[in-house]
This record gives C-alpha cells, sequence and structure tokens, in this order.
C-alpha cells in the first residue's frame, strides 16, 4: 500500500519559516519525481515545487527563492524549506509522487498538512 505522509504544517507569523517532511512507502521511492503542491480555500490546487528522480529541482515562478524542495533516496523522504512565509501562503500542502512504471503513469498523494501564515 502506497503511503504519502506530510508533517511539519503549523501556525507562523508572516516572515517565519517552516520545514515540511513528507515520507513516502510502497513505492520504489528513487524512481519517483517528487513534489510540493498547495490548496488554499477556494482556490485550485497548484504545484509549489518538483525535484525529479536524479535531483534537479523546479520551482513556480513565485516561490522560488523561498522555498527549496529537497529529497533524501536513503530516507524515502523529501521536504521543503519555506522562508519568508506570507499570509498569502496559508493552505493546506500535498506532497506527491509521479512516476512512468513499465509504461504506466503512477501519481500519489498524501493527505496534506495545513500552513497558517498569520500574526
Amino acid at each position: 500500500q502506497v503511503q504519502l505522509v506530510e508533517s511539519g504544517g503549523g501556525l507562523v507569523q508572516p516572515g517565519g519559516s517552516l520545514r515540511l517532511s513528507c515520507a513516502a512507502s510502497g513505492i520504489t521511492f528513487r524512481l519517483y519525481a517528487m513534489g510540493w503542491y498547495r490548496q488554499a480555500p477556494g482556490k485550485q490546487r497548484e504545484l509549489i515545487a518538483v525535484i525529479t528522480n536524479t535531483g534537479s529541482a523546479n520551482y513556480a515562478t513565485p516561490e522560488k527563492g523561498r522555498f527549496t524542495i529537497s529529497r533524501d533516496n536513503a530516507k524515502n523522504a523529501v521536504a521543503l524549506q519555506m522562508n519568508g512565509l506570507k499570509p498569502e501562503d496559508t493552505a493546506v500542502y500535498y506532497c506527491n509522487a509521479h512516476g512512468v512504471i513499465f509504461g504506466a503513469e503512477r501519481d500519489f498523494w498524501g493527505q496534506g498538512t495545513q500552513v497558517t501564515v498569520s500574526s
């Protein structure tokens, strides 16, 4: 059974930092690109950053410079370091695993972790 479990969310003041983590199980982690997405109330889920299975990171433009995605294949984990948080960063943050396994696309999602940026 595939599981992606996010952790590290919470309440933080504007300008603060949080580090989100996602622990994966049930997949061959090194074969998957890992991504972080977020969904604010009333808005569509949006991509924040993706890191390929070889460690190449790509960011959605607004977050580049504030957020850093990283992965540890030995621990089957991906992290998102978020600095300089703003109220508009408030959302549920989701971990995603995307791979092409034996020619078939596979997508898995975590349950999400709430991040609230407020004074």
